[in-house]
């Protein structure tokens, strides 16, 4: 008896992958279904400032770049943390980065070194002006971004746009295929942000710092785009 279970057990097998086939070859496709995309694009002013100031050291010895980009970076952060508050004006340290120099037959000729510091907040008159306090570390780059209260506030708004009108041209394909009415069969939704404007400016990262004062340093923000895709298929009726 035992000679005779695993062709049985095969048998049973392949008689089930074939009901399964069976099943699968009498489901009949999706007829009268549409698949569209639409999308709603609301324009805001960008409300954070980020600036990232640096300073560069080089030197023979590894350790003595190191020890003077970590004083500069000290210093520049005692100073900007006297008028910090979060939101306003955030604090953080950025790259800091040290590496050999090479000269002939690839030998170690000294060392350089990079340290940065980013001030980062809605308050631009406090940022800059804090910039202007450090001359040991001038701006290297001016950025703008969009916080996240200014995205959510009008992620709503063109979210509508972007749904009412995938609805409209649903029912409109609907309606030119000779059908009454639709129904949602599967959706996705997809927000992005963009910047229409100009690159982040670079600025010259070893600055004259008889250049810099106290004075606020003149920046002005762009605008962004917020982005909804509503993208899916409808079953026309």
């Amino acid at each position: 008896m035992n000679i005779f279970r695993p062709l049985i057990t095969a048998a049973a097998l392949a008689c089930a992958t074939g009901a399964v086939q069976a099943q699968a070859t009498l489901t009949p496709a999706p007829q009268n279904v549409v698949t569209l995309e639409s999308s709603g694009t609301v324009e805001v002013q960008q409300d954070v400032l980020v600036l990232t100031l640096g300073t560069a050291k080089e030197g023979k010895d590894a350790a003595t770049v190191q020890t003077q980009l970590r004083q500069a970076l000290d210093t520049a952060l005692a100073e900007v943390r006297k008028t910090a508050e979060p939101k306003l004006m955030d604090v953080r340290t950025g790259n800091f980065s040290l590496s050999p120099r090479y000269g002939q037959n690839q030998q170690i000729t000294g060392w350089q070194g990079r340290a940065e510091l980013v001030l980062e907040g809605r308050d631009f008159a406090r940022i800059t002006a804090a910039a202007g306090k450090i001359p040991s570390m001038p701006i290297s780059q001016v950025a703008f971004a969009l916080s996240r209260e200014a995205r959510a506030k009008v992620e709503t708004e063109a979210q509508t746009q972007a749904i009412d009108q995938f609805k409209a041209r649903a029912a409109e394909l609907a309606k030119g295929f000779g059908f009454a009415n639709y129904s949602l069969r599967e959706v996705a939704v997809n927000s992005n942000e963009m910047s229409p404007g100009p690159r982040p400016r670079m600025m010259a990262m070893e600055a004259k710092t008889s250049s810099f004062s106290d004075s606020a340093v003149p920046v002005e923000a762009g605008k962004a785009q917020v982005v909804v895709t509503v993208s899916g298929s409808v079953q026309m009726r």
